[in-house]
């Protein structure tokens, strides 16, 4: 496996996927603009209009925050409502950042942000310390299985560069962090408007000999955060050329999303139980003799069975769980609230079918992760176990073992709307 993960297509393609969180003023889009700016990542003319609207504002310093919070209201109020993208690469890697809401009532936000990152940025104030949303936001981080959090310890300014307001801190989180069971934890202690620890050491705190944030983002390794081991193929379209030149061609497009597949496997069907052999992965017109998560490829078989979008095409001997019932911890995304019995679209990988819930056996008080029982609804922001009923049997694996084909989407049949996002147990 290891061959894989040095290849440059590898590197090229794998990029590195970050969310921020914490509570409001923590420093969230702060920290991302000082990131863009100390890596050299904005325009001029970006720069410019920030310098701008900090000048009208009537601001000491030039605003960065201004640079992800983009929507009018983010600026007058000085907060995060959406969740905000933002790219940038240094030499060594090239990176997505999800700048998402400190805000209670914007969980659902945050789920979103944080649901393909590789790491979670956790903000606290260092005059505040460890306070309820910093639970909140660890738990969900957990949740949605974060495989690597760096708890950056912001505004350490504001406390006169204070190693021992850092070293409390740091054990008040880590008690915490050791009842979720986080593996891959780190603390960097920075001031995000001054850049104190971003990209540069600070000369403000001497006394800490770790790694820069920038420096802990660039050498987090990820090559296994992604199932290379179960071999899970969701198909999603199936290519018929009708071209003279490509008369026989048959071939099942889609997006690996575990294992490795190579051409001579032998694979399984998942609809019909049909065992055969890989006969050629292609890339657009280029033969390749494996394919691995994430790359989307085109799959052509030894025997023509009927195969459609929805199917899942897994090695053999390696099936995935097949049901029509199951249970997944869900948030619920949407105004209307979450009832038991009542129809809606459910999404998985590539299939789309429906389903009800059937019971709720508790939600979770995400601030304390106390379990609340004989709960009848779930309303927005809400997280709870929930056992769902599909109208046929669904490919799955547990979201612990597999992000891709451990989630599920629940979308409102009238409105076509996304409603709640599950992650199967």
């Amino acid at each position: 496996m290891e061959e894989i993960f040095s290849t440059k297509a590898y590197l090229d393609m794998e990029l590195f996927r970050f969310t921020t969180a914490g509570s409001v003023d923590d420093g969230k889009s702060t920290l991302i603009g000082r990131l863009l700016y100390d890596s050299k990542s904005i325009f001029q003319d970006q720069l410019e209009a920030v310098e701008r609207a900090s000048m009208k504002k009537g601001e000491e310093h030039v605003n960065l925050a201004l640079l992800t919070d983009g929507l009018r209201a983010e600026r007058e109020q000085g907060i995060t409502i959406d969740v905000a993208y933002r790219y940038f690469a240094t030499p060594k890697r090239k990176f997505i950042i999800a700048d998402t809401p400190g805000h209670i009532q914007y969980t659902r936000n945050m789920v979103t942000g944080a649901s393909t990152a590789n790491a979670a940025i956790i903000l606290i104030d260092a005059r505040n310390g460890v306070i309820e949303q910093t639970f909140r936001h660890t738990f969900i981080a957990k949740l949605l299985e974060i495989p690597h959090i760096v708890v950056a310890i912001n505004k350490m300014d504001l406390v006169n560069w204070s190693e021992d307001v850092y070293g409390k801190i740091v054990g008040d989180y880590a008690k915490f962090a050791d009842k979720l069971g986080i593996r891959d934890l780190h603390f960097v202690p920075i001031s995000a408007l001054m850049g104190d620890n971003l990209v540069d050491a600070s000369k403000n705190m001497d006394w800490y000999k770790g790694l820069t944030l920038l420096k802990h983002l660039e050498t987090i390794p990820i090559q296994h955060d992604r199932n290379y081991s179960d071999g899970r193929f969701p198909v999603q379209y199936v290519i018929r050329p009708m071209r003279s030149e490509y008369h026989d061609f048959r071939g099942y497009a889609g997006r690996v999303a575990g294992g490795v597949f190579k051409k001579g496997d032998r694979v399984k069907v998942m609809s019909n139980g049909r065992e055969t052999t890989i006969a050629g992965i292609w890339e657009y017109e280029k033969e390749m003799y494996r394919a691995f998560p994430p790359e989307s490829v085109t799959i052509t078989l030894s025997d023509e069975i009927d195969i459609s979008r929805g199917d899942m095409i897994v090695q053999s001997g390696n099936e995935p769980q097949v049901s029509n019932e199951f249970d997944v911890m869900m948030c619920w995304m949407h105004e209307k609230t979450m009832q038991t019995g009542k129809k809606y679209v459910l999404r998985h990988t590539t299939a789309e079918l429906r389903c009800i819930p059937k019971a709720i056996a508790y939600k979770v008080d995400v601030n304390t992760q106390d379990e609340i029982y004989d709960v009848k609804e779930l309303k927005l922001n809400e997280i709870g176990r929930v056992s769902i009923k599909t109208t046929k049997a669904l490919y799955f694996d547990s979201y612990h073992k597999n992000r891709q084909t451990g989630s599920i989407i629940l979308v409102d049949e009238a409105t076509n709307e996304t409603v709640g996002v599950g992650m199967i147990i």
